[in-house]
């Protein structure tokens, strides 16, 4: 009897510990679990800019999903680290996920430039077809090499919020001190005429308010969560069509990861690729919302055509496009197979 209960004991043990290691601490939960850092103003799971919301959720249903073993903390704003820092800090595990404007991380990785390559991504249809398409793909695997991994792929479109005049074609640059948003975009503008300020784009408002700056391209979310309204008389929107489109993903430190149990690893991207459709369907309604608020604010507001985009896709191909190409043959390669999707 006794041996049968040791032997009893020791399956009840050995079941436990399985368990235990399927959905064991990690150094991260030991420090009070994920850090999940981003620029952008906080909010509530139902209220603020989705993209704060987006990462919320993940919390959420990632911590529900494995049983409470993996838990994570939002910090909205650029609190936790600079704007600026988060990408070299997922790199050397510093840092647990981020979501981040790739093309900020263009001087660190100069291939990351492509997440805002002007013209390059007209629809979010196109925007969503990078993930499993050949671009994607090669971007994925550059992205592994260095020590990131993507969690949900995030495009957002984008428009121009001016203070004096209006910004809709390639003309009406001439002059004009603007914020692009990347190191492709800036040579767009400044072909047209533009004169570029480089800031991220929690900092736009103080640079239009002071008047160190004309006009500011950035996201439609971002032009509502900053609030903008409050210091552009003139809105160019993303909603019909723009050359303005970004990749904002979702990320987390290859470390970190390699770190989680396997159970773990595949909750993390299952409810990653879930959150894409909230995502895209939250950025499409920003695109519409940013053009009422803006409106009601007193903004005068103005949508580009096919007609109007064309002109500015041929200024980027002679520029940022052949530039990005030019860096390496890494670049060169994934603009190639970007354009296949064209």
């Amino acid at each position: 009897m006794t041996l049968t209960l040791t032997r009893r004991t020791l399956i009840q043990a050995g079941a436990a510990s399985a368990l235990t290691a399927l959905l064991r601490p990690t150094y991260a939960q030991a420090a009070g679990g994920m850090k999940i850092s981003h620029q952008f103003p906080g909010g509530t799971l139902t209220e603020g800019d989705f993209r704060d919301r987006l990462c919320r959720k993940f919390a959420v249903e990632v911590e529900k999903r494995t049983g409470g073993a993996l838990k994570s903390s939002v910090y909205p704003g650029s609190s936790l680290m600079k704007t600026n820092a988060q990408f070299s800090a997922l790199r050397k595990g510093a840092l647990d996920m981020t979501l981040f404007p790739l093309s900020y991380a263009g001087g660190e990785v100069a291939e990351t430039n492509i997440g805002l390559m002007p013209a390059l991504v007209p629809s979010y249809e196109q925007g969503a077809a990078w993930k499993n398409a050949e671009v994607g793909k090669l971007l994925s695997k550059l992205l592994d090499d260095k020590g990131v991994m993507v969690v949900s792929w995030v495009w957002q479109a984008g428009g121009t919020a001016s203070r004096t005049k209006a910004l809709v074609v390639p003309d009406d640059a001439k002059g004009m001190k603007v914020r692009g948003g990347s190191r492709e975009m800036d040579m767009m503008l400044k072909q047209a005429g533009a004169s570029v300020i480089t800031l991220p784009s929690n900092e736009i408002y103080a640079a239009m308010q002071t008047g160190a700056m004309d006009a500011a391209m950035t996201s439609s979310t971002s032009f509502i969560s900053f609030k903008l309204e409050e210091v552009a008389k003139h809105l160019t929107t993303g909603r019909n069509k723009t050359f303005w489109f970004m990749l904002e993903p979702l990320m987390i430190s290859k470390e970190v990861f390699q770190k989680l149990p396997k159970a773990q690893q595949d909750v993390v991207m299952a409810v990653g690729a879930e959150l894409e459709i909230f995502a895209r369907d939250s950025a499409r309604a920003d695109d519409k919302a940013v053009a009422d608020i803006y409106a009601k604010a007193g903004a005068k507001i103005y949508d580009m055509d096919q007609a109007v985009l064309q002109k500015w896709q041929v200024i980027a191909r002679e520029t940022a496009w052949k530039d990005f190409a030019d860096k390496s043959e890494s670049c060169a390669t994934l603009l190639k197979a970007a354009q296949k999707l064209l």
